[in-house]
């Protein structure tokens, strides 16, 4: 079955999240466990490794890292993304997320529908780009890849 059975994210930032992406880090690995679609394509004329897989993000020297693991955690695959490409959509989320945070604490129900579809749009073009940097390494559907993009950003933050 190729799809990720455990996730791990790699932070080593000395400050803390906040409560509010604590949060979103805690959905995102609960929905994507919940129901995921992960696969490595033929690399080289090689079967790609079967899953489930175990799954670690983390950023070094400045890319991000997918470390991926047999449910026995055998090392099958590691790719290196630049973070380049993420950069502009990780700060736009980031900004549309603090306001939907402070929205719910003082706005009315119709200004937090706003401001959500404005998050789910961000959202939404995050997924685009991984999974364009996806493409070779690794395929993902696109709930997998909205899910990731939430890590992704919980990288950030961190």
């Amino acid at each position: 079955m190729n799809r990720i059975c455990h996730i791990e994210i790699d932070q080593t930032s000395p400050i803390p999240p906040t409560a509010e992406i604590e949060q979103e880090r805690q959905v995102a690995i609960f929905d994507l466990l919940e129901e995921n679609s992960f696969a490595l394509p033929v690399r080289e004329g090689r079967a790609p490794a079967e899953g489930p897989f175990r799954l670690t993000l983390a950023i070094r020297e400045g890319r991000l890292v997918f470390d991926i693991r047999s449910e026995e955690e055998e090392k099958v695959g590691e790719f290196h993304l630049s973070l380049g490409p993420f950069r502009q959509v990780v700060k736009d989320y980031f900004q549309i997320c603090e306001s939907y945070f402070e929205a719910v604490k003082r706005l009315p129900p119709s200004q937090i529908e706003a401001i959500d579809m404005a998050r789910r749009g961000i959202h939404n073009e995050g997924a685009r780009v991984l999974k364009e940097r996806l493409e070779g390494k690794a395929e993902v559907d696109i709930d997998t890849a909205r899910r990731l993009f939430t890590l992704i950003c919980v990288l950030h933050w961190g």
